[in-house]
């Protein structure tokens, strides 16, 4: 396994993730480190770096360089975008910070930036046709895919930082200013012309810090129960209220929003106008938030150099098996325990009666059921529960999930807790509760079917017989075990399914 740390110097801010890259093409951030330098502020005057903000840039460096080597971190990737690469003082710059901090960083072209942007995008989100709106510090990228391949991307020199330093002036009060960089935005888009070819239905996807501070203000507005910004959903009616609140107030009201980042406060109102901007012109209704971007476009690339040509093939999955190995789960286990579970959902279909999107939901608690094993045995089935709600899941939706996570948790007997149910009643419905029950019964059968982690019992055969279902095992070797300890789920079986349970 090797340690790498990967430095993304913006126009806005500067940024260290340090990740561990598994031997087999998986990656986990262990650790992170920003710092708000501004490196691009007041450039639009000459196109010079300033001298104080060179100089806060190298003090962040140095902090990441030592961060790095405490850390056991063995290479260093380093880029910087649209500040850097627009100065006149690039190259001063650059050799400044290789002979004080020993780190060389590469300017990305506006392409390769582009494209480490949709690589992050496309690796963790199930959305196989979707145009990206990345809004940096200095610079706004707009990125447009279909069936998993780039087709067009622009790379706009406005970006929250330098948008805010614009329309700073003229005693124009804070909603002129936002309306004034709607307008120029909006001037802006009307310039590329294959915008005005991208399909109506089209989803629409934001990255950037910005967003990241948006989701927040959301959260604590409508009281989300989830902490993940990436894959959350936002419909245009619930941004506009924001937006509007925002846009008004002067800095030291903006600073005091919850959720809020106030080294963000002065430039989100740009970033928001920004947003503003695109929907309208684009005429979407909703978006959804990405936590993923370049950096992860670069951690992908390295971990994976196949992502260079072609993306990752199934995201729920990969991001699944990251995960297992990453929790050190039993990986013969875990896969005979799916493949049970898969079994029993297709042979109880005529019971059930959902349809195959249910099977990704038993998927995530089949693969993730044991995690929880990593704090503590006793009531594992508990912290799988939380763990799966707190990890870092890509390709699937918050509803999903929420739904996992419980189901997990029912893997060892009915274990819901009414209390935490009722916190995510604006993701799951009423319904979902028997969703989670039958799923759950069905996760419990296959764990037990599995219980000595031998692969004993390699397939079921299931027969519907008036008020009985007959599991008949095709088993290699002894499975006295295994049946005996799936049969203690005959009463929550019948009571989820109303049949009796016979398993030979």
């Amino acid at each position: 396994m090797e340690k790498i740390g990967i430095i993304d110097l913006g126009s806005n801010s500067a940024r260290l993730v340090i990740v561990n890259l598994f031997t087999d093409g998986h990656f986990m951030v262990i650790d992170e480190l920003k710092e708000s330098v501004r490196l691009g502020q007041d450039m639009e005057r000459d196109g010079f770096l300033k001298p104080a903000r060179v100089a806060e840039t190298i003090k962040t460096l140095k902090m990441f360089r030592k961060l790095c080597d405490a850390s056991g971190v063995t290479r260093i990737i380093a880029v910087a975008t649209e500040a850097v690469r627009r100065a006149k003082n690039q190259r001063s710059f650059l050799d400044e910070i290789q002979s004080s901090c020993g780190i060389k960083i590469r300017v990305l072209s506006a392409e390769e930036e582009a494209v480490f942007v949709y690589r992050g995008v496309i690796n963790t989100m199930d959305v196989p046709k979707g145009i990206v709106l990345e809004i940096g510090g200095g610079s706004t990228k707009i990125v447009y895919y279909n069936r998993r391949n780039m087709l067009n991307y622009v790379t706009l020199p406005f970006g929250a930082v330098t948008l805010t330093g614009l329309f700073s002036g003229d005693g124009l009060k804070p909603e002129q200013q936002a309306e004034k960089i709607e307008e120029f935005f909006t001037e802006q888009l009307k310039q590329v012309e294959w915008l005005k070819d991208v399909d109506p239905d089209v989803q629409m996807m934001g990255v950037g810090g910005s967003f990241r501070n948006l989701f927040k203000i959301s959260k604590m507005v409508h009281k989300y129960p989830l902490d993940s910004v990436h894959n959350y959903k936002m419909q245009v009616e619930d941004f506009l209220p924001v937006y509007d609140m925002i846009k008004v107030l002067d800095l030291d009201k903006k600073k005091k929003i919850k959720g809020l980042s106030a080294e963000r406060a002065d430039i989100l109102p740009a970033a928001l106008a920004v947003i503003k901007s695109f929907i309208s012109y684009l005429g979407v209704e909703s978006f959804t938030f990405s936590g993923a971007g370049l950096r992860e476009g670069i951690m992908f690339n390295q971990a994976l150099p196949m992502t260079v040509e072609k993306p990752v093939a199934d995201v729920l999955n990969y991001s699944l098996t990251t995960l297992v190995k990453y929790y050190d789960c039993d990986e013969k286990h875990v896969e005979h325990v799916v493949n049970l579970s898969i079994q029993l959902f297709k042979q109880l279909r005529v019971l059930h009666k959902f349809p195959r999107q249910y099977l990704r939901i038993l998927k995530v608690a089949a693969m993730l059921h044991d995690c929880g094993e990593r704090i503590k045995y006793y009531n594992h089935q508990r912290h799988s529960w939380y763990m799966i709600l707190n990890s870092t899941l890509y390709g699937v939706t918050h509803r999903d999930i929420v739904l996992a996570a419980f189901t997990a948790c029912c893997h060892k007997k009915e274990d819901i807790n009414m209390a935490d149910w009722a916190r995510y009643k604006d993701i799951v419905s009423e319904d979902d509760l028997e969703v989670v029950k039958k799923l759950g019964v069905m996760l419990r059968i296959a764990e037990s079917l599995d219980r000595a982690h031998a692969g004993s019992i390699k397939s079921i055969n299931c027969d519907i017989l008036g008020d009985s279902v007959i599991m008949k095992t095709e088993v290699d070797g002894d499975a006295t075990l295994e049946i005996r300890n799936a049969m203690t789920a005959s009463t929550e079986f019948r009571k989820s399914f109303h049949k009796n349970l016979e398993i030979l």
